[in-house]
């Protein structure tokens, strides 16, 4: 494994004049991953296909500026809270905190500032992995607790690259972190994935209303559309399914312990992708609402022009105490990893 230059390159400067780095990591069979302190963003991703021709993968910009403006979290860290929070408010011993409302009335991926529009610490972690760290300070977004966070990313031999995530806080508060990218394994801005192959390891989902926010029901899916226990193509259910899919499965493996999730094929180039992660839910979203206004690396991107499949606990579960706990306590340490494994 080595680092693509022994010091970061600037990516570009913030309009308030900080600079922004970029870090790339690459392995001895062709992959190369690039990532940025804003958001500790994955904002390239290449990969070998059968017939020895690398793409880039994952959907995002060439350049700062796109990532400050307004996008759909490409390669984003995610975070206080991924997903959403009903009302953008909680309440934890007895104390309600209210939350910055950016997806109608709820909270989305943290609020209008979430983790994903942060400057992070970078520092190399050995010769394969970076490390990048944030302090989220109490009452950012309406969250208690100062939140020391770490999230490294790893770029092994066997092709994989592993996320490890640590936090840590001097006060109760809800942590939900999960990484945010878009793959499309026929190459970013290479037509949609409606005809790559889906398995997810779930045998449930959380019901949601129209505002996709989870009604506290955990149901069966087998015999539905919202079903990739066996590989299909998303493409030939989308029918079924208004706009498409944007749901959390109920990983049928919830122990905490690093498990099979999901995995994602394109036949054409014969790149696959596998998902393990030691978190309970898996957030699918098929880019249902990408209409072609956004170019970035590869072209435009229209609607279904990548797929997100991203590791979580529940959303919305700081109001649902049944469902998997997402309270970090000052005397715990949050972990979790999740690994994306490709292969050709």
């Amino acid at each position: 494994m080595v680092l693509i230059d022994s010091d970061s390159k600037m990516f570009g400067v913030t309009g308030d004049g900080k600079q922004i780095e970029q870090y790339a990591l690459s392995n001895k069979n062709g992959m190369v991953a690039k990532f940025i302190t804003y958001g500790a963003t994955l904002t390239e991703l290449h990969v070998p296909d059968r017939h020895g021709q690398t793409s880039n993968v994952v959907l995002g910009f060439d350049n700062l500026q796109q990532y400050l403006g307004e996008h759909p979290w490409f390669g984003s860290t995610i975070g206080r809270v991924a997903n959403r929070i009903a009302g953008g408010r909680f309440t934890l011993n007895g104390i309600t905190y209210r939350l910055t409302q950016n997806d109608g009335a709820n909270t989305l991926h943290g609020g209008m500032r979430g983790f994903d529009k942060q400057i992070w610490q970078a520092e190399l972690s050995g010769s394969n992995s970076i490390k990048f760290s944030y302090l989220s300070k109490h009452l950012d977004e309406g969250f208690p607790g100062n939140v020391n966070v770490t999230v490294s990313y790893s770029l092994t031999e066997d092709n994989e690259l592993i996320i490890d995530y640590t936090a840590n806080t001097d006060q109760p508060t809800p942590l939900n972190l999960t990484h945010h990218s878009y793959f499309n394994l026929a190459g970013a801005g290479c037509g949609n994935i409606c005809d790559h192959l889906l398995q997810i390891a779930a045998s449930r989902h959380t019901v949601m209303n129209d505002n996709l926010i989870p009604t506290g029901e955990i149901a069966a899916i087998a015999n539905t559309p919202l079903d990739f226990k066996n590989p299909t193509q998303p493409g030939s259910r989308i029918p079924n399914i208004i706009d498409g899919y944007d749901l959390n499965y109920a990983l049928d493996s919830a122990d905490g312990c690093l498990k099979f999730a999901a995995r994602l094929v394109h036949p054409d180039a014969n790149r696959s992708m596998e998902v393990w992660t030691t978190q309970p839910g898996l957030q699918l979203y098929t880019a249902n609402s990408f209409d072609g206004t956004i170019s970035g690396i590869g072209g435009k991107y229209g609607q279904y022009a990548g797929i997100a499949l991203e590791t979580q606990h529940f959303p919305d579960s700081v109001n649902h105490p049944h469902f998997p706990n997402t309270i970090l306590e000052p005397n715990a340490t949050y972990r979790q990893t999740t690994i994306y494994k490709f292969s050709w």
